[in-house]
């Protein structure tokens, strides 16, 4: 009896064995041969990749197999007590060559994932206006040695310095903090060029002041004759200013060239002459050295009108001959013309010259009220951010730049949107030679608002 029991518990176990090893091989048959089934594992596949979380800091990490990624899926959720946030997008197709950037495992490290994860160039221009204690980055009764006494608002009458309070942090991109020791470091051995306007000569002097925070430094050596910039005879000022960083070998020089047009004085021996305004040539100073530079930034835009102009005596020219073209003698035509020209010139350049950096900084808004600045025109408001602390914009609002950069080498500096919201941040009346009724609504208070400007230049070098 006891040995009946025992045949019959032996059979009936093998009996099921059986059964177990041909329901598996059915299965396995049947799902080989069904397409939905393959798609519903493709899908969960798929689902899996989507939702796992990556939580390792500060590096990157090879997408492995199917089987180790479930794994630390699974993992990863018991690790975190939580299901995990969908953070990555990753079809099976594009599995195979993808080196994955994890996110950062807690929002509050201060650190910003960079939109490289979604496969999207990381837009500096879109983001917020934020309080920081840390601000100003250098002291406005300071940096005398590179800072004029006209954009220096603490040396003014100018009692409210809230302003000076903010940084820009970028929505999707990680905003690295400012050290003028690292700025150096990076570009040892370099020759970094502002080329433009006098919002290029602000940008020029905050960079100044922010690489040496503040701070007198004998040590820097004045190398403008370099480069041919030394004040002429009965001049006010020369052309622009070099200054080389022993420690480094790092120069950083600005030229002054409101149009970046080639401008050639038809008689040079005469001051009143008349100047052809070559429209499609480069400033002959940028065509001379731009073999020794490695970072160009450059800016235009507030000199281009019929006042200016004819002030300056210019005389329209392409090839070497006067527009006769009434189209593109209009003022807006003949700027968008330079741009794109001036653009397509530099693209060329870095074809051949691989080690150069080039910036096309978008236009510094004006914030006149009431009239322009002959007219009356203020700029009165000191409170920050009454506009609003948000870019949410895809686009520059300097399409014109933002055009002509595009499908080349030069990168876009954009700066436009950002300092639209910061009004309070102008010279405004309280300039130490400002005339009665006059205001400054186009330049601004140092520190200031070009301090950012630099902040995401560097970000991008």
């Amino acid at each position: 009896m006891k040995g009946g029991n025992v045949g019959r518990f032996w059979g009936g176990q093998f009996s099921f064995f059986l059964a177990a090893i041909l329901f598996t091989t059915i299965f396995l048959w049947c799902w080989e041969k069904n397409p939905l089934l393959t798609s519903l594992l493709s899908a969960q596949d798929q689902f899996i990749m989507q939702s796992s979380e990556i939580s390792v800091d500060e590096y990157a990490v090879s997408l492995r197999s199917k089987e180790q990624i479930m794994d630390e899926h699974s993992n990863s959720q018991i690790a975190e007590g939580r299901i995990v946030e969908n953070r990555l997008a990753v079809s099976d197709s594009s599995v195979k060559n993808v080196t994955v950037t994890p996110s950062i495992k807690r929002r509050d490290d201060k650190k910003i994932m960079t939109s490289q994860l979604e496969g999207k160039a990381c837009n500096f221009a879109k983001g917020r206006w934020i309080a920081d204690s840390r601000r100003p980055l250098y002291s406005g009764f300071k940096c005398k040695q590179w800072l004029s006494e006209m954009w220096a608002c603490r040396l003014t009458q100018r009692t409210d310095f809230s302003y000076e309070g903010y940084r820009w942090q970028p929505e999707n991109c990680e905003m690295p903090d400012f050290s003028g020791s690292e700025f150096l470091r990076r570009m040892q051995d370099k020759t970094i060029a502002f080329i433009g306007d006098s919002l290029g000569r602000q940008q020029f002097q905050s960079l100044m002041c922010m690489v040496t925070g503040g701070e007198e430094k004998l040590e820097v050596e004045n190398v403008g004759w370099k480069y041919g910039l030394v004040k002429p005879r009965g001049a006010v000022r020369p052309d622009g200013w070099a200054y080389r960083f022993p420690n480094t070998n790092t120069t950083i020089l600005y030229y002054w060239s409101a149009s970046l047009c080639g401008i050639e004085p038809f008689n040079v021996t005469d001051p009143a002459t008349e100047s052809a305004m070559n429209l499609d040539q480069p400033p002959a100073f940028l065509r001379k050295y731009v073999d020794q530079f490695d970072v160009v930034v450059l800016n235009t835009g507030h000199h281009w009108n019929r006042g200016k102009v004819n002030a300056n005596r210019w005389v329209m020219h392409v090839n070497g001959k006067p527009v006769v073209d009434r189209k593109l003698a209009e003022i807006g035509n003949a700027k968008n013309f330079t741009v794109y020209s001036i653009a397509r010139w530099l693209d060329s350049q870095i074809a051949s010259r691989p080690q150069l950096k080039a910036f096309f900084r978008t236009i510094s808004p004006r914030h006149f009220l009431n009239g322009d600045w002959n007219t009356g025109g203020r700029c009165d408001n000191t409170v920050p951010l009454t506009k609003g602390n948000e870019v949410q914009q895809e686009e520059s609002s300097d399409p014109v730049i933002g055009s002509a950069v595009k499908g080349t080498k030069v990168k876009l500096l954009d700066i436009t949107a950002i300092s639209e919201l910061r009004d309070e941040g102008h010279i405004s009346h309280y300039s130490l030679k400002s005339s009665e009724g006059i205001n400054d609504c186009l330049h601004w208070c140092l520190p200031g608002i070009p301090d950012t400007w630099n902040e995401l230049l560097y970000a991008q070098l």
